[in-house]
């Protein structure tokens, strides 16, 4: 079940911006509703009736920057380690997992610069 049909359950209310692709589009109003003052920053969607303009294509370029870097850890996370399919062990083992391999993801993310000795990132920052 993708999230976007559960946005409800999803805010607590207190969110200052709410971020998401072109699935939470139309869901606006859910979003004002449960969380009023939060700015809503998702996606736009062209439809076969209502093309985007160039300032929402534009606003969708500015969204993408950053979710693709937020993307990039759960592809790591995911196709680096192999972590696709969870077996519940419980919930304080499954925390403590997840957190071993958000850390090492971030160690896997920075070894170019960890590694250098001038300190820059190297150019091929997606292979071992």
């Amino acid at each position: 079940m993708h999230d976007s049909t559960r946005i409800g359950e999803l805010l607590h209310g207190e969110e200052k911006e709410v971020r998401g692709d072109s699935a939470y589009m139309g869901k606006t109003e859910e979003i004002r509703t449960k969380a009023p003052r939060a700015v809503d920053y998702t996606q736009k969607r062209a439809t076969k009736h209502k093309k985007l303009t160039e300032e929402e294509k534009e606003q969708n370029r500015l969204l993408s920057k950053v979710r693709s870097r937020v993307e990039h850890v759960f592809h790591v996370v995911k196709c680096v380690f192999g972590f696709t399919k969870v077996r519940y062990k419980g919930l304080a083992k499954n925390t403590g997992v997840v957190y071993v391999l958000f850390a090492l993801c971030n160690l896997y993310m920075a070894r170019g610069f960890l590694l250098s000795t001038g300190g820059s990132v190297s150019k091929n920052r997606y292979r071992g």
